[in-house]
């Protein structure tokens, strides 16, 4: 029980408004809230309201947090007895439904009746009971009851708007969500060293680096790791083909070797024409990992160069990544096999060490039968590295589907381990992030017409060059400096491409073209982006300084659209974190168009330049643009800031 000291602090004082209860929306009926609610745990543990406002600083942007807190209050007056109920509060999908829900009265009541409990005769009146412990508090306009128990509520356009403002003022990392972790490990990318980054890579950076800023932006460190191929029995027919061409490794560089890809392709053709190249490169290879200079040297002049290229793809796409490839795990595989052995997981079968998984019909090889490791004995010891040495809780893998089993198979084998518990959404944990294809028009893998992978920059270069040929057909070079005709081709093409991908479900295939993701019409990021510098084009003509209106101004969310648009803005932060959770970045972009979409919708009905709403809705035009511009920034595109 709290003392009344403690009390005061949880309810508003007795002029507070009252929430109301009604069973349509048509049709009002007042229903004053209790005057007090009793509570077990400590109130610090639920924040406190202050003249009827929640002080919760930990969820100050996330709606549904904030009204779980306000039903957790109402859940625990309601049924004291029950110490384990979390609150079940959604959006609502259909507007006479209100803007949130309340979930838990079938449940509940299902719950309750196991146990023989009588007070309610059916789930509508544990949520009438519900409604009726709701404290008092300004977030809530009114709520009501629906079907079978479902408390709708409907937010207060007061509190709305002034929450916007306070976002305004305090900026939009105010509205970032907090996850329960606080170090994640996002594996992505990956190419293999020699080989030319194509259209293949182009859907783990992409998404990986999404994923990652989506975490960092929920303030999880995040380890971005490129677990580039750089190891391996490929590497024995690349030396010995460089030393062919090039006795004094020394004087080896990109000019000198020329394409790499092409390089790699001679180097493979002579391994598998040639017995005599073929048996020197399998013996390079023993002594590149017996660790002889030579072959360390040039092992090391090889990746130098392929490294220079991944970062000049990464540079245009603003990706950051750590490289710790294969060769960094390397030195730990002999202890982490040695201690699976040791455990008895591995055992001896047809000449290879291998572990038995249980579901499935082939063994998890940790050391091949010549002796040699492989991609399991590298997975294995990385996340064996990342749990203790990085004390990651969360370790993230992006890379296609066709590898999904591969990984399942390493994170049975850790919890077999007891590396990681065998609970589902425990810490620390695993997830695979898998991808379909990009598609050619013809429904195959995307290729050129010589059938060849296409190489991921020329596919950039492409993207800008259309997206600077239509800024020049609509003679933007005569008003635009030659630099901003480039920054803006760059902005818009290389964001067309990272967000064709990202609208859709990862897991799905998707077909690549050009003229779909470069139009200016329906969900793509040029209509964003477009739509992002019309935002900023009306401030502009306003005249009015922003940045003054946000400390001086008053936000209302009077007009029917203005209010729509409003709610939209409000839930980015539970957004962010469902697209966070379910590690979907397209979730991210549906709620992207669709404020774009709302916001079109409101400027379309609601007069802004010379109304006598001028200053609110400008603050609201704000609000929409620092928002988009959040969404852009997660989704790795570059916002562009006139058309």
């Amino acid at each position: 029980m709290l003392c009344s000291s403690s009390l005061a602090l949880l309810l508003p004082p007795a002029s507070s408004p009252s929430l109301l209860s009604f069973r349509r929306l048509s049709r009002l009926r007042a229903s004053p809230l209790p005057a007090a609610v009793k509570l077990s745990p400590p109130l610090r543990s639920y924040g406190v309201y202050l003249n009827g406002a929640l002080q919760d600083e930990e969820n100050v942007g996330n709606v549904k947090k904030l009204l779980a807190r306000v039903f957790e209050l109402s859940l625990q007056a309601t049924v004291p007895d029950e110490t384990d109920v979390e609150p079940i509060v959604t959006a609502s999908t259909v507007g006479r439904f209100g803007d949130y829900q309340c979930n838990n009265a079938m449940g509940l009541f299902s719950k309750l009746k196991g146990k023989g409990g009588g007070q309610f005769r059916g789930p509508p009146a544990v949520g009438q009971a519900i409604m009726k412990n709701l404290p008092q508090t300004e977030m809530i306009e009114s709520c009501f009851v629906a079907g079978p128990g479902f408390v709708n509520v409907v937010l207060s356009n007061k509190w709305m708007a002034k929450s916007i403002l306070k976002m305004l003022l305090d900026g939009i990392d105010t509205w970032a969500p907090k996850l329960s972790i606080k170090r994640a490990v996002v594996d992505f990318s990956s190419p293999n060293i020699a080989k030319e980054m194509h259209v293949g890579h182009l859907r783990s950076t992409i998404i990986g680096d999404t994923i990652a800023r989506m975490l960092e932006f929920s303030h999880v460190d995040v380890l971005r790791r490129n677990h580039v191929g750089d190891w391996g029995t490929q590497f024995g027919m690349l030396i010995e083909h460089l030393f062919e061409k090039f006795p004094n490794i020394e004087a080896v560089n990109e000019t000198a070797i020329g394409d790499l890809q092409a390089f790699y392709k001679a180097s493979k053709q002579r391994f598998d024409d040639d017995s005599e190249f073929k048996e020197r490169a399998q013996k390079a290879v023993v002594r590149l990992q017996g660790g002889e200079k030579r072959y360390r040297d040039a092992w090391a002049q090889i990746c130098a160069i392929s490294r220079r290229e991944f970062d000049s793809v990464y540079k245009r796409l603003k990706v950051e990544l750590e490289e710790k490839g294969e060769s960094f795990y390397n030195p730990f595989i002999p202890s982490v096999i040695e201690g699976l052995t040791n455990q008895g997981l591995v055992e001896e079968s047809e000449g290879a060490r291998v572990i038995f998984l249980e579901g499935f019909n082939i063994p998890l090889i940790v050391v091949k039968s010549d002796g040699g490791y492989n991609y399991a004995s590298t997975d294995l010891t990385a996340l064996w590295y990342r749990l203790n040495e990085e004390k990651a809780e969360w370790i993230i893998y992006v890379t296609d589907v066709g590898q999904q089993q591969h990984f399942e198979m390493v994170f049975k084998a850790a919890k077999i381990a007891g590396w990681l518990p065998t609970e589902a959404n425990k810490y620390p944990r695993t997830s695979h992030v898998g991808f379909g294809l990009v598609l050619g028009e013809d429904g195959k893998r995307f290729r050129t017409r010589s059938t060849e992978v296409v190489r991921l920059v020329d596919l950039l270069d492409e993207a800008k060059s259309r997206s600077k040929a239509v800024l020049e057909e609509r003679e933007k070079d005569k008003d635009w400096t030659k630099e901003e005709i480039d920054q803006t081709a760059e902005a818009v093409g290389y964001g067309a491409v990272k967000y064709a991908d990202l609208k859709n479900n990862r897991l799905t295939n998707y077909t690549f073209n050009f003229d779909q993701m470069l139009s200016d019409k329906g969900n793509t990021a040029v209509y964003l982006l477009y739509a992002h510098a019309r935002i900023c084009s009306i401030i502009r003509k306003s005249g009015k300084d922003v940045e003054e209106l946000k400390k001086t101004g008053v936000l209302s969310l009077e007009h029917q659209d203005e209010r729509v648009l409003g709610l939209h803005l409000l839930r980015f932060s539970e957004i962010v974190e469902e697209a966070c959770t379910n590690l979907l970045p397209n979730i991210l972009c549906e709620y992207l168009y669709n404020l774009s979409e709302n916001f079109s919708k409101f400027y379309s009905n609601c007069q802004v330049i010379g109304s006598a709403e001028e200053t609110s809705r400008l603050l609201l035009c704000e609000a929409t643009a620092m928002v988009m511009r959040k969404c852009f920034f997660l989704l790795g595109i570059t916002p562009v800031y006139k058309i």
